[in-house]
């Protein structure tokens, strides 16, 4: 694999302005200037792609403030860049820097399709809907060449799993037929994440995830073929996108969206670091009015990873994004009734049927 970028450098098209240790290892690599000797000055990262060899791609978890009871990622690390994801430190596990790594070396389910419909057709497995691409977003870059997504959507179809999808990405079109058939059971539901409206903010944010503009027209085309789809004003920046909250649910309702939600800006372990990286390259004028925010939110911490308080905030500052939210929330006329996105019908679920001269018995 190429080697690991070391120290502190903006690159264009990526959101991390560096790689921070994993927490994990014992020892660290810090950039230092001896005067000696200076590395060549590096222009980009190269991306390297990997299969990763899952034995099960189905995860559970009893989170009690996510919604969601099992999900499926497709892929570990996303090119997408986007500097506040808080599936960053999950790379970490894999030895990797929840930094630049995330976002240049990445891992994908490769028996995927094959994996899932085992576990689909064990006897014991109970239907519950399946959230797609929570951790990393299933359509970045990659899956337009690799189409693990589509593949794993290809079985749900066939199966009448319920899922749920949340993206940034404008590639979810191209699997508007198996998003359309799976509609026409109420077995799906898609959330579209929007951040900001302003490109500026968007180019240095989220840095290779499609514009604002498109994301709507994703919703629209979702809406004209009779797909809920939804929007999700998230993460929520204080004092960086905080004011577009409005005009981002009026916009998303605009364009077909039927319900609404929004997360407030999470921190968790090494994203604290990239943040303020961030800010420090970005924003150097306001970085300590938006921590200060942002400490506000959380108990005086950068993060607070209590249940029922992680994706709102607490304090006077969170609560008035909680307002503002349901007031323009209502202003725009979302359906209350649809914002239980996960709520999808499990009777129409079949399992695969499987491979061999083993048939099952009808009684």
């Amino acid at each position: 694999m190429a080697r690991k970028f070391i120290g502190h450098q903006a690159f264009k098209g990526r959101g991390a302005v560096s790689n921070p240790a994993v927490r994990f290892d014992s020892l660290s690599l810090e950039q230092t200037h001896d005067g000696w000797y200076e590395d060549e000055i590096v222009e980009r990262l190269n991306e390297t792609v990997l299969p990763d060899r899952a034995r099960s791609v189905i995860t559970t978890n009893n989170s009690p403030d996510v919604g969601f009871d099992q999900s499926i990622n497709p892929y570990r690390g996303c090119s997408h860049g986007c500097v506040y994801c808080f599936a960053r430190p999950t790379h970490a596990y894999l030895g990797h820097s929840p930094g630049l790594d995330f976002e240049t070396k990445l891992f994908y389910k490769s028996d995927a399709v094959k994996i899932l419909e085992a576990e689909l057709a064990k006897p014991k497995y109970v239907c519950k809907p399946i959230a797609l691409g929570i951790n990393t977003d299933g359509y970045q870059p990659l899956e337009k060449r690799l189409e693990v997504t589509r593949g794993i959507l290809g079985v749900l179809t066939r199966c009448r799993h319920p899922v749920t999808i949340v993206t940034k990405g404008a590639l979810i079109l191209r699997d508007l037929d198996l998003l359309a058939d799976l509609a026409k059971d109420g077995l799906v539901s898609v959330m579209l994440s929007i951040t900001s409206l302003t490109d500026d903010i968007k180019r240095t944010l989220e840095p290779r995830a499609a514009s604002p503009q498109a994301r709507l027209r994703v919703m629209r085309q979702l809406a004209d073929a009779g797909i809920p789809v939804g929007v999700l004003v998230a993460p929520v920046i204080p004092a960086i996108t905080d004011h577009e909250m409005e005009a981002i649910l009026a916009a998303a309702k605009d364009a077909g969206a039927d319900s609404a939600g929004y997360v407030l800006l999470r921190l968790p372990h090494e994203v604290k670091i990239l943040f303020r990286d961030w800010l420090d390259e970005h924003y150097p004028d306001r970085a300590k009015h938006v921590m200060s925010l942002i400490n506000q939110a959380r108990g005086g911490k950068d993060y607070d990873a209590e249940f029922g308080r992680r994706m709102v905030g607490t304090g006077a500052y969170a609560e008035l994004l909680r307002t503002r939210f349901e007031l323009a929330r209502r202003r725009c006329g979302f359906d209350e009734a649809r914002e239980s996105r996960h709520d999808l019908p499990t009777h129409l679920f079949r399992p695969p049927i499987p491979d061999g001269p083993q048939l099952t018995l009808g009684f």
